[in-house]
Formats: structure tokens, sequence, C-alpha cells
């Protein structure tokens, strides 16, 4: 049962070569500033803000995010330079590989009629920022969230005993261990800031989300988002009481390919294996069904929890702790996934894969996939539920200062994206990694370039309509997305 399943197969015809697209020549008009002043711009977020694209801050993802296109457009009408803490990796850092080798970004590779995301190659650890950090424009860290943004420890120390050490801020921070990045994003904004962009909060739910809500401690409390929103977004607004913001919310959850990208029945088994697998979970069904007779579980639950694999695409075996306990009769929590169930990306590698490299114990199969991989129904309710409530936040705090701020709505924008609602020129922009169109990139979380031109486009229609400026439109279309898949 080795190697049941080694990548996720992603569709892959119709690739084309070629990645440009005709665009629409508009009307031009003379780009103006409005009733707001884009003569220093100041940038605050996590890592989609920071340019993270590919699982991994690297030099062409940095280069083309939202906060960059947006600094260029309003240089038309007379916004000033945008300084970055420039990466300078060409593959950036993914993760740490076989004998702690450096892997850099994820890309898609195809290997046996399967296309997946895997590392580049080799990557490079984050180096110290050189440039002058007084010059600064934008402070957004990757994984940061709302509370992380507020203290000092996320700039170091680099101990154990300091969890909340982010080597991504601790690089540029102004004085690491003591200054903290709102800190030193209102500093910049109160030292002849004129506007600002600000997108927290994500990191705040999606971190749980995507390690399948197996460690609720990571969460934060409905009470401590807005506790923490307001003061966060409070000292940006009074660092400079004649600044003006735009202000990003979070998207949902069913829009991210993460989520959607492994199928719910993604084992692929033949009869053979299929019979020998069930002639190992028979015990397991019978004390099922003795325990239903004795009335500890319903007919629903013993259904449920069946064991029965069959020739042809399975649900996986996993882990559930919402059922009911029966450990002390020996029967663990554990069932197939349905369709109602999300695995997660990462699956797409640990699926069918010996544990610890015991042949006898596959995962999905004989050994059930854990939490970690797996968000069920019910979580995906609760994240949602979370979603909405931050986003009520988000959305009471921008009208609450109404003249100053205005709402960059995108959870209600990659909505249209999944719908199939959003192109530019006649090219879409879909919610998926598969190139040219896919708007995410491939670590299937943050947006790729090519998105990130189209939500530049909805910053500036904010500010437009808001302040009747003529910021103008960029064409997103110009920026690359995900590249082909290379065997």
């Amino acid at each position: 049962m080795k190697n049941i399943l080694k990548y996720i197969v992603i569709p892959v015809l119709g690739f084309t070569a070629s990645c440009t697209y005709d665009f629409p020549v508009e009307d031009i008009q003379e780009p103006t500033s409005g009733e707001a002043d884009f003569t220093k711009m100041v940038v605050i977020g996590d890592g989609i803000a920071a340019g993270v694209m590919d699982g991994a801050l690297y030099t062409r993802g940095q280069g083309n995010s939202f906060a960059v296109h947006l600094s260029e457009q309003m240089k038309l009408v007379n916004g000033g330079n945008f300084n970055q803490p420039s990466i300078n990796s060409v593959n950036g850092f993914y993760a740490m590989g076989p004998n702690n080798t450096i892997l850099g970004r994820l890309i898609l590779k195809t290997a046996n009629g399967s296309t997946a995301p895997a590392p580049i190659g080799p990557g490079e650890l984050p180096t110290a920022f050189a440039g002058n950090k007084a010059d600064l424009n934008n402070f957004s860290v990757p994984n940061m969230t709302l509370g992380l943004a507020l203290i000092p420890q996320t700039g170091g120390p680099n101990v154990p005993q300091n969890p909340a050490f982010n080597p991504y801020y601790a690089r540029f921070a102004s004085n690491p261990g003591v200054s903290s990045p709102i800190g030193d994003a209102a500093q910049a904004l109160g030292t002849s800031g004129t506007f600002f962009s600000f997108w927290l909060g994500n990191s705040d739910v999606l971190g749980y989300a995507i390690s399948g809500a197996s460690n609720p401690a990571i969460l934060t409390s409905d009470a401590d988002f807005g506790q923490r929103f307001s003061l966060a977004l409070g000292a940006m607004l009074q660092a400079n009481p004649n600044a003006k913001g735009a202000v990003a919310n979070i998207p949902n959850l069913n829009v991210l390919p993460y989520f959607n990208l492994v199928p719910w029945n993604a084992l692929p088994l033949n009869a053979a294996t299929a019979s020998a697998v069930n002639q190992g979970f028979a015990a397991y069904n019978g004390g099922l069904a003795q325990l239903q007779a004795m009335g500890a579980i319903t007919e629903a639950e013993k259904t449920l929890r069946t064991i029965n694999f069959v020739a042809g695409q399975n649900g996986f075996l996993m882990s559930d702790e919402s059922l009911t306990d029966l450990t002390q009769f020996g029967l663990p929590s554990i069932r197939q996934s349905k369709s109602t169930d999300k695995a997660t990306l990462t699956l797409s590698q640990a699926l069918g894969q010996p544990v610890g490299g015991n042949p006898q114990q596959i995962r999905g199969v004989s050994y059930p996939v854990e939490d970690s991989f797996v968000l069920t129904s019910a979580e995906q309710t609760a994240i949602q539920t979370k979603i909405t409530t931050f986003n009520g936040v988000i959305s009471t705090a921008v009208q609450t200062n109404a003249q100053r701020l205005v709402l960059v709505d995108i959870n209600a924008f990659l909505s249209r994206v999944l719908q199939g609602g959003v192109n530019y020129g006649g090219a879409f922009l879909t919610a998926s990694i598969v190139p040219p169109n896919g708007g995410f990139s491939v670590d299937g979380v943050h947006p790729n370039g090519r998105a990130h031109g189209f939500i530049t486009n909805e910053f500036i229609n904010a500010i437009n309509a808001k302040w009747g400026a003529n910021i103008p439109l960029i064409n997103p279309n110009a920026i690359p997305g995900n590249d082909l898949p290379i065997q």
C-alpha cells in the first residue's frame, strides 16, 4: 500500500506558453488626488501586504504586491517614493528540508502525469535589512496577528522562551525587542505621512484554519480581536490626525484553494487492497454494531463510523474528536472522510504515505489522517462565523471614522472571483492556482502577482469613490501570475 497517493492531480489541459492578454483602451482623464493626499503612504499588514506568494517572501513576489502597485499609481497623483525592506532573495524561504537543507518557494511540478505544488529547490533564510530603516513605508510582516503587531516581543529576542519572535519583523525593526510593528508604522505616518493602508486580521483566523483547526490556542477570541483592532487602527489614526486610510477585510474560507484542491475522496485503492483493509477493520465495525445495540451510539453514528473501502476513489480514514468517545470500549474516534469535509493542501503529500516509515501504518488507510489535515463541517462553520464577526468589527471601525477611512471589501471581491464574475479585458480571474487565470499563488492561500493587480484596482476604486480622486487603474494582465508547471 506504499505510495498510494503521492501527489494531488491538478488539471493541466489548456495551458498555453503565453499568459498575455488584450485589455481595453480606456478614456484618458486627468489624474487627480481629490480630497486625499498621497505624498507619503504607509502600509501595515500581514503576509499579503508584505508580498508573500508561493509560501515564501521572495523578490518577485515582494515587488508585485498591491502595496507596490498602489504606490506606483499614486505617483501619478503626486504620490511619493515607496520603500520596502527588500528581501533580496530569488527563492525565499519555504521550509527546512532533509538534513537541514533550506527549501525555497513553491512551484508547480509535474511527475508521472500528476501536477502538484513542491519546493523549487534551494532557498535562502531571511537576512537583516541593510537599508535605511527610517525611510521605510511598508511595515507588513508575514504571519502577523493583531496581537503580534502590538508587542515588542515580535522583534526579539530570538529565544525559545519568546514564541512571538518573527524573523521577518526583526530584520527591519527600528529597535528589535523594543519597538513594535504598529509602533514603527505609526512613527512613519507621524513623520510626514499623509495616507495609509491597513490590512490586519487575516492571520488571526486563517492560521488556525490552515492548521486544520487543531490548535485553538492560536485562534483570536472575539473580545481580543475587537480590543486589538481598535488599538492598532487607533495608533495609526492618532499618529497623524490629518492622514486618511484604506482598510481591508478578511476573505471567506471557501475562496481559498488551500481547502479545495485535495478532494474528500482522494484515496485510490484497487479491489484487493480495499478487501484486505476492510478485513482489518472487521472487529472495529463489529464493535460499533454491538455498541449501537446497547444504545451507546445511534444508528446514524454507527453508519458514519463504519469503515468500508471499495475499489476506486475512497474517503480517507480520519480522526474526528466530535464523535462519541468510545475509548473505554477500545474503539478510537475515527471515520472515513465525506463530501462535507475539507482537506488541507498539505495532505496531498502525506496521504497514502507510511507514518514514521512503518509500512503497516499508511496515512488515510490503516492510520487515521490527523486533525491538522482536515476541517470538518462543524469546524468550517465555526471558522466562517469567526470571519464574519471579525469583518463586522472592521466594518464598524471604518464607519466610526468615516471621514478618514474607507473600507476595501476584499471579502466581497474574492467572493465574486469564486463565482466567476471578475475579469479585465475579457481575461478572467479564478479562485485557483492553475495558470494562466488562477488568482492564488501556489501555496493556495496568498494571491499571486496578477491577483494583486486586481486587488490594487479594488483599493483604487474605493479611494477614488470616497475622496473624489482619479488615480488611474492598473492593467493586472501585465503582471505575472503563476508559472507553468515544470517537469
